[in-house]
């Protein structure tokens, strides 16, 4: 076994994050199109129901996605792999080009604590098109964007998109993507609070772009740019890659501590491994170690 070059992730069942990633060079690989739309949408449908992956909120931007989903099985890396591989092969083969898809390192899932955090994260994923000053509603966003409105069991369903799939291949005909509620919240209640939420935080980007004299862009120019375009100069670019979101000092301290604890106890038992101690036992939530090589795991305390 390879050392590893960064730190190890803990991925335990029944946490719920908010996971981003970024297209190469920042470019509109992922821009608005029927196609962009079709393509993800069916391939997100898919690996949720493959991985048991259960979707609250999500929005696709012209050079990004965020999910904000809850992992009942402990499975979030493969399902993210599965998603973005898809994803990157697909529409490269649309575009006709062979690149890099995704923006290396651009991965982050975020483990959001409390409540309280997944509906801010949640409220902040559907406004990133208004936040981005792209248009006055997230709603009005022409790429796929989660409506509140369609939380609960009927969910969307999306068709095998004609291009790049076979049509005698295993992948299904089509998928239904549920847009469930969050752990802790009704279907009702989620609906309403995201709601309310997501309308406060449209407002305030609104007064902010009409205090700094300018206007929302609009659709019709975002549906005019092309993949190959960048956004302008001067975009803010996130500086940090936190592993858990906790907007309670307490329980983020608390969290913090937890993590810290599973990476101390993590390399210990790295190093009794590779020291070829017998019966070695990494804590609760190593993934990578535990899928390719088997090693045994604590079980939840």
């Amino acid at each position: 076994m390879s050392a590893l070059v960064t730190a190890p992730r803990q991925v335990i069942p029944n946490t719920t994050y908010l996971v981003t990633r970024r297209t190469a060079q920042r470019q509109f690989l992922l821009k608005p199109s029927d196609l962009t739309t079709a393509l993800f949408g069916y391939l997100l449908a898919v690996a949720a129901a493959r991985y048991r992956i259960e979707v609250h909120a999500y929005v696709v931007m012209s050079n990004h996605h965020h999910l904000v989903v809850t992992d009942r099985l402990g499975q979030l890396p493969a399902f993210g792999q599965f998603l973005a591989s898809l994803v990157a092969r697909a529409l490269n083969a649309s575009y006709g080009r062979w690149e890099s898809f995704w923006a290396p390192a651009s991965y982050s899932a975020v483990a959001l604590v409390s409540k309280e955090d997944l509906l801010e994260k949640a409220a902040y994923t559907l406004a990133n098109p208004v936040a981005a000053g792209l248009v006055s509603t997230g709603r009005a966003w022409p790429g796929l964007w989660s409506d509140p409105a369609d939380i609960g069991p009927a969910g969307r369903t999306f068709e095998r998109p004609a291009q790049f799939f076979d049509a005698d291949g295993q992948m299904p005909a089509r998928s239904t993507l549920p847009l469930t509620p969050p752990p802790g919240f009704t279907a009702e209640e989620y609906r309403s609070a995201l709601t309310s939420r997501l309308a406060e935080i449209e407002k305030r980007a609104a007064r902010e772009l009409e205090a700094a004299g300018r206007k929302f862009m609009g659709a019709r120019r975002v549906l005019a740019q092309r993949h190959t375009d960048y956004p302008a100069p001067g975009e803010p670019r996130r500086e940090l890659n936190p592993r858990v979101a906790a907007r309670d000092k307490w329980k983020r301290i608390e969290a913090l501590g937890r993590l810290k604890a599973f990476l101390s106890d993590y390399r210990e038992a790295l190093t009794k491994l590779r020291q070829g101690v017998a019966g070695v036992v990494f804590p609760q939530g190593t993934y990578r170690l535990r899928v390719l090589f088997g090693v045994p795991c604590s079980a939840a305390g």
